[in-house]
């Protein structure tokens, strides 16, 4: 392989582009908020533009989370075959490949309006910090959800709305709960490493309280989208339902602690997140 098309694949890998999981994690509350502000599919121009920008947005979150962690990636068994943990990528490329990532999705939302491109701003702050927050307290997952969540209220400023900040709240509550359930599913994986290396992570702060603590997460999001839905029972509620039983089977799978296990536990939420998303769906059809 060439070294221009070595260094693109590594770019490609820098990005995570071969585990979308980070995308869907992140369309998903996204999905929600543009379903729940449209009352039914919104407009193509509006979709593409947050489809597109949580592709990038993803991307630039993956690139800069490498370069804060480019000092504990090489000690980790998951993560020291990354590109910037091998030198294969150097800080310097990632940060240029950073910063052409958030000037892509500015453009993308330049093509929306006023409102919605200043309420972008605290939400590439949030996602440039989140990397960091494992350095400053023992609960990154939430400053995680908060990032996957502020998607919520920018739909409905792209459709000319008023926030509506209850609704809005309670999606977002529901999304940063959700977060740290899922993630500390990931934390688990690597919490051997992270206790060894100094790092900060909702898996060891939960301790052996861990599957408790993510059961009644997991319960209080499905609560928090219950309240937030178009009403009770029909689709959204069997869509409810449906997630609510990806989540037993998730507890299930993290019943032992195994890593290749809650690595599972955390990829099976992409059909938690569609689960929720087709009831909401097939509700304001």
């Amino acid at each position: 392989m060439s070294h221009v098309k070595q260094k693109f694949f590594d770019y490609l890998l820098l990005m995570r582009l071969h585990k979308p999981i980070g995308i869907w994690l992140l369309l998903w509350p996204t999905l929600w908020g543009l379903w729940f502000a449209a009352q039914g599919v919104p407009p193509a121009k509006v979709l593409v533009v947050f489809v597109l920008g949580t592709v990038l947005m993803r991307s630039a979150g993956c690139v800069v989370n490498d370069l804060a962690d480019r000092q504990f990636d090489p000690h980790v068994a998951r993560t020291r075959d990354r590109p910037i943990a091998t030198g294969r990528v150097t800080a310097a490329e990632a940060v240029r490949l950073f910063v052409v990532l958030c000037l892509m999705a500015f453009g993308l939302v330049t093509q929306l309006n006023m409102t919605t491109v200043l309420l972008s701003v605290p939400g590439v702050a949030l996602a440039v910090s989140y990397p960091f927050a494992k350095r400053w307290h023992a609960l990154p997952q939430a400053h995680l959800g908060l990032a996957f969540s502020w998607g919520i209220p920018m739909a409905f400023t792209a459709l000319g709305q008023a926030v509506p900040w209850t609704l809005c709240g309670l999606l977002m509550l529901a999304t940063v709960l959700w977060a740290i359930a899922y993630d500390t599913f990931y934390a688990m994986v690597d919490r051997e490493d992270d206790l060894r290396i100094g790092v900060k992570s909702s898996a060891i702060l939960f301790g052996r309280y861990d599957r408790l603590v993510t059961a009644l997460l997991q319960a209080a999001t499905l609560a928090t989208l219950a309240l937030a839905g178009p009403g009770p029972g029909g689709w959204y509620g069997a869509g409810l339902l449906l997630a609510a039983a990806l989540a037993a089977y998730q507890q299930w799978l993290i019943r032992r602690r195994e890593p290749a296990q809650c690595l599972k536990a955390f990829l099976n939420n992409t059909w938690f997140g569609a689960a929720v998303f087709a009831g909401l769906v097939l509700a304001l059809a």
